[in-house]
């Protein structure tokens, strides 16, 4: 997570976000540094940045704005937000005392 003023585009973060990702491990061998895709909405439609994720090795699904929605991203996005919502609940709830 990187924290930035309000006035910050959010495209103009995507790299150092991408780049502050720690080593993902859980399998055997090496971490992998990296993420293999990158998805993302309308807001990140910059073609400058595929070009830099690509040379990367990472590949992208981000919906291009001049396309009708129904693109298929939201299938995914809509578990993160969903999770987002209920870290969102949780920190919300203060347990009572019987």
């Amino acid at each position: 997570m990187l924290l930035t003023g309000a006035n910050r585009n959010d495209v103009t973060q995507l790299l150092p976000l991408v780049e502050a990702i720690a080593p993902i491990g859980g399998k055997r061998g090496r971490p992998l540094a990296k993420p293999r895709i990158v998805q993302a909405d309308r807001g990140y439609d910059h073609d400058k940045y595929r070009r830099l994720l690509h040379a990367q090795g990472i590949k992208t699904e981000i919906a291009r704005r001049v396309t009708p929605h129904g693109s298929g991203l939201g299938k995914t996005r809509w578990v993160v937000e969903r999770t987002i919502g209920w870290l969102h609940n949780y920190r919300l709830f203060t347990p009572t005392e019987n």
